[in-house]
């Protein structure tokens, strides 16, 4: 499909089925027809040219769709769903109200699991088809279309209020775990899912739009950005991991980093301090460092103390130990860690390089294993493997499986 009308039907998946819901009510069908008539566009605009009123053109076809859904209710609301069908509509259809943050809300309602909230939001409010959420996740068709029509069924049970949300906080929560896949995929072959990133931002970008204002909502966009920014020097040609300190900073993204570090500092400067905005000024941090060895890592200590307070649990932990190792040394970093209770490979991994840093290599290459045994990700796998065959001492750079953020407190299992 032409990637300009990919982009637009992603763009107004959410605003179509929104003016569906209030309409008609019933989310799950609306939802429906709405797919339908996203697939139904895919097909037809690239072959016959995108409508004068693309938005309006979907509303109608969608209508239309919803309305053949119920032509087996009573003869009254046949005939009326009938007539509704046969009549023209209005020059502009689309009202001025834009629901895309109801229906992101409705996506990430609180009956939900978190699985479901991420295939529900990347289909209602994407534009994604179950086969294309299928694939970025690597898992079968049926378990998402299973997920997402749980998840449907359970905010219908639910009696969820089509309203605008007042708290993004879930929404926000869905936003970052979707790009945190894309960024460090959990398993596979490949370290980077460009896809998921991509809709991530794109998502976080529109709320940024509509809430510029949102103190939190910024610093998540702004971390992305600072994140998405390195991708092109974080593999290598054959797709391995290659750590932060090692990087190409020449292939950073000069024009991300800029973006990302202004609206954070907009942000610390008008809003009350979040999680997000910590991470995303952590990664400012790095992201202004010329070399490896100009990093401010005292300064990202201090940030980690204030996440810690704030946003405390073992992910954050495991990074804030990473920064006292090079503030501190290997010696009062092992001392931390050692208290840590979480069995997770990127555990191992820091624990191989602080072990490294102090010159035990037969230690560290038995953590390096540990933490290659435990990853799903090949890419990470070949890197890790990599260390424990050739264990080295790199005093003034960071452990290599660390991470100048960290996941909010609610994600122990993801710790990029």
């Amino acid at each position: 499909m032409n990637r300009d009308v990919e982009g637009l039907l992603r763009t107004l998946a959410p605003q179509v089925l929104g003016v569906l819901v209030r309409r008609h009510g019933h989310f799950d069908l609306c939802e429906d027809a709405v797919q339908e008539a996203l697939i139904h566009a895919a097909r037809q605009w690239p072959a016959d040219g995108v409508p004068d009123n693309p938005k309006g053109w979907l509303i109608t076809t969608a209508g239309r769709r919803r309305i053949e859904q119920h032509r087996s209710d009573t003869a009254r609301r046949h005939r009326e769903e009938k007539a509704a069908a046969l009549t023209p509509p209005p020059p502009d259809p689309v009202p001025a109200q834009d629901d895309t943050l109801t229906i992101l809300a409705l996506c990430c309602h609180d009956s939900l699991t978190t699985a479901s909230r991420i295939a529900l939001t990347l289909r209602a409010v994407g534009g994604l088809t179950t086969a294309e959420i299928a694939r970025a996740f690597l898992v079968p068709e049926a378990t998402i279309a299973q997920r997402i029509s749980r998840a449907k069924q359970k905010i219908k049970n639910s009696g969820a209020r089509f309203r605008p949300p007042d708290d993004l906080t879930a929404v926000l929560h869905v936003l970052y775990l979707i790009f945190t896949e894309g960024s460090t995929a959990s398993s596979g072959t490949d370290l980077l899912r460009v896809d998921l990133t991509a809709e991530a931002l794109r998502l976080t970008r529109q709320l940024h739009k509509r809430r510029p204002h949102d103190g939190e909502l910024t610093g998540l966009l702004a971390l992305m950005l600072l994140t998405d920014a390195r991708r092109p020097a974080r593999t290598d040609p054959h797709g391995t991991l290659i750590p932060l300190a090692e990087q190409d900073r020449t292939r950073w993204n000069a024009d991300a980093i800029a973006e990302g570090t202004t609206l954070i500092r907009t942000a610390l400067r008008t809003a009350a301090i979040g999680p997000y905005q910590l991470q995303a000024a952590i990664a400012a941090v790095h992201a202004e460092a010329t070399t490896a060895h100009d990093t401010g890592w005292t300064e990202i200590l201090g940030l980690y103390d204030l996440l810690t307070a704030i946003a405390p649990g073992p992910m954050v932990s495991l990074n804030r130990i990473v920064a006292v190792a090079m503030v501190h040394g290997p010696d009062a970093a092992l001392t931390e860690l050692s208290t840590l209770d979480l069995d997770h490979h990127r555990v191992h991994a820091v624990k191989a390089h602080l072990l490294d840093l102090r010159g035990d290599h037969d230690h560290a290459r038995d953590e390096y294993d540990k933490a290659a045994n435990l990853t799903l990700n090949a890419s990470e796998q070949r890197y890790l493997r990599s260390r424990s065959r050739h264990p080295r001492s790199r005093p003034t750079t960071a452990p290599p499986a660390a991470a100048p953020s960290a996941p909010p407190p609610s994600d122990h299992h993801r710790c990029r």
